[in-house]
């Protein structure tokens, strides 16, 4: 069995992640960390692992113990971390922050479905950002064609639980509620991992991505619509999707137009491409808490140990 931890126990990628470890068939877990619940059961903060584990946050985290560590907690905290934490041998290292993704430390990048190889290799592991993964999934067989020749405009719309388990004015449900906004518009912090990625496949990439995200008045997932202008045929662009794909057990190329709910509480991204004219839509669904976050990083450590990517994420849709 992998022995697991968990730091930053009481957000929602970690309660993601709990629910994922708790009936991975592989792996157990022996510690999440939480200095703010410290000694509670972790069901009185996510109520609904109550029935799946009678485990208790703790303020100690033994490194020495466990074989693979999660970082759950905020931006910035990660670094924090490892300032007053050795980091003992063999121990394999999963960051679900921003802090790691420009592979600094020794980390890798991890998005499988480029970084297979390097995944396996590694001890440490930045897992992707939610938007991020979508985005990406969506653009890397352009990229890797060198099919990114114009810009491309991308409007993505994310669910609550996006912005943390913290409340803001912006996650209260009074607000949210039959409510859509735009944020950060071309200039999401995500752009920099995906222009990174896009540019090591395409160097002589011309594409400018003109990101503008979303609030929607949902709980969980990531439904984006991405534009390009495109020469190829439909059955090319098809045909290369499909190929790129072929090894990659959570992405699918759907026969016909995307529903959210076919991905929610799934590790699955979905894509449909349609063309009018010399334009290409893409539309991309992924659950940003699942293949954007805890799903991802399950699926990595899964890579990281050896594992089918499978173990523990064959998850059914909630599709009503």
């Amino acid at each position: 069995m992998i022995r697991t931890g968990i730091i930053g126990g009481a957000g929602y990628t970690a309660g993601e992640l709990i629910r994922l470890l708790v009936n991975h068939p592989e792996a157990e877990i022996v510690f999440v960390n939480s200095q703010s619940n410290a000694g509670n059961p972790l069901t009185y903060v996510h109520e609904g692992l109550v029935g799946d584990t009678d485990m208790k946050f703790t303020d100690s985290c033994d490194l020495n113990s466990i074989d693979c560590l999660f970082l759950c907690s905020g931006h910035g905290e990660s670094s924090r971390f490892w300032e007053s934490h050795e980091i003992p041998a063999g121990l394999k290292i999963i960051d679900l922050a921003q802090d790691y993704r420009n592979e600094s430390n020794g980390y890798v990048y991890g998005l499988p479905e480029i970084n297979f190889s390097r995944i396996a290799a590694s001890d440490r592991v930045a897992n992707p950002g939610c938007y991020a993964t979508a985005i990406q999934l969506a653009l890397l067989p352009l990229a890797s064609a060198g099919l990114l020749q114009s810009d491309v405009h991308i409007n993505g719309i994310t669910g609550s639980t996006g912005a943390g388990v913290k409340p803001t004015f912006s996650t209260h449900f009074s607000w949210r509620n039959s409510n859509m906004s735009v944020y950060k518009v071309f200039e999401h912090q995500h752009l920099l991992e995906i222009n990174r990625t896009l540019r090591k496949l395409m160097p002589d990439m011309k594409s400018t991505l003109e990101f503008i995200p979303m609030r929607g008045d949902f709980a969980r997932g990531i439904f984006a619509t991405l534009t390009i202008k495109c020469d190829e045929s439909i059955e090319n662009l098809n045909r290369l999707y499909s190929d790129f794909y072929k090894d990659a057990p959570f992405v699918h190329l759907s026969p016909k137009s995307l529903d959210l709910k076919q991905v929610v509480n799934t590790n699955k991204c979905l894509l449909w491409l349609e063309k009018h004219d010399d334009s290409l839509v893409i539309l991309c669904a992924i659950d940003n808490l699942l293949k954007g976050a805890s799903g991802q990083a399950l699926q990595n450590m899964n890579i990281m140990f050896g594992l089918d990517q499978t173990s523990g994420l064959r998850l059914k849709a909630s599709a009503f």
